[in-house]
């Protein structure tokens, strides 16, 4: 009994908790509590920068403030393959171009939130939702 318990119980009571504190991680990871999914805020600025990385993409923001400066907003995305299948490419924004976006906001009230969609000067709209483009 005892080879047993040590060759064959042991080994598979191991890969059982290896994977349910990986599926524990993954839930925390696709969390959206730090989002007030009830609200929408719309914010309008100059793209900073735009980082097509895995595990979502990230807009940053130069949003101006009340008081003659700006306020930097970090904006998250879908995963670059997600984006990319909607046809969007790591050339879809740039530095320097005018938006305005629809975030769900942190409910932190700090400067960020969760991109719902963006409006480009030339009036392009950009979602993240819709069937893949391949």
């Amino acid at each position: 009994m005892s080879r047993i318990f040590r060759y064959l119980i042991v080994p598979a009571l191991s890969l059982c908790g290896a994977l349910l504190a990986a599926s524990v991680t993954a839930t925390a990871h696709h969390s959206f509590a730090p989002f007030d999914l009830t609200m929408e805020k719309t914010i309008s600025g100059t793209v900073s920068r735009f980082e097509w990385t895995n595990p979502h993409s990230w807009i940053w923001v130069d949003v101006p403030n009340g008081k003659g400066g700006v306020d930097s907003w970090a904006v998250e995305g879908m995963s670059p393959n997600y984006l990319a299948r909607r046809g969007w490419s790591k050339t879809t924004l740039k530095p320097g171009e005018k938006v305005t976006i629809v975030v769900r906001p942190l409910k932190s009230g700090e400067n960020g939130g969760m991109f719902v969609r963006a409006t480009l000067a030339d009036g392009r709209v950009l979602t993240q939702t819709g069937q893949p483009t391949d």
